[in-house]
């Protein structure tokens, strides 16, 4: 008698135990769904297929299939067209061209990992590691003066809501002084400010 190499996954070997366990009345179907976390019909037409064709009853019958297989070359074509005429486009926008324009068939997915591999598209993840280059101090002093503002009410009840405008050198670091402003001028900044440092320092 030939006998027949039947491989099983983990999960369709611990369903092949508890169909047997209904077999033999160790389980109901109700326990057994509540165990393989399925649906009461679920495990039915499981043991439906277990009386009928035993342990190899549970093995999908999609495995060693291949679906959606596609044409040789498709995916060079479809990067060549993305490359040259949708640079800038994303994979959803890219797939709808190629599938009103050139008749290219794939899915959308499909063509992401493609573009991802080819350097074409950047997931979300790599976008987000763009690197700020550091700026550089200014040589001299009084070159830039960096001003920050806080709004606040510095005097409580005794004046009126105001700015606090604070000068720093951005060579030094030196704090080159404060000034309070009103917040109906806190934008009127003058050349002639006197807390601007001059050049000649």
């Amino acid at each position: 008698m030939d006998s027949e190499l039947v491989v099983m996954s983990r999960r369709e070997i611990e369903r092949a135990h508890v169909m047997r366990a209904i077999q033999e009345r160790r389980l109901t179907q109700k326990q057994a769904a509540s165990q393989l976390v399925l649906s009461v019909r679920q495990v039915e037409r499981l043991f439906a297929r277990y009386k009928r064709d035993g342990p190899t009853g549970l093995v999908s019958r999609r495995r060693g299939q291949r679906n959606h297989i596609l044409p040789d070359g498709l995916r060079e074509e479809a990067l060549c067209i993305v490359r040259t005429r949708y640079p800038d486009f994303g994979p959803t926008l890219a797939h709808e061209k190629l599938l009103e324009v050139h008749g290219l068939r794939m899915s959308v997915e499909t063509l992401r990992k493609w573009m991802i591999e080819d350097g074409i598209w950047k997931t979300r993840a790599q976008r987000r590691k763009r690197i700020q280059q550091p700026r550089h101090r200014r040589d001299c002093y009084g070159e830039l003066v960096q001003i920050d503002g806080s709004d606040h009410h510095w005097f409580e009840d005794r004046g009126p809501r105001s700015v606090l405008l604070v000068y720093v050198d951005d060579a030094t670091s030196e704090f080159d002084g404060a000034k309070d402003v009103r917040i109906r001028v806190r934008l009127q900044l003058l050349p002639c400010d006197p807390f601007v440092p001059s050049a000649s320092r």
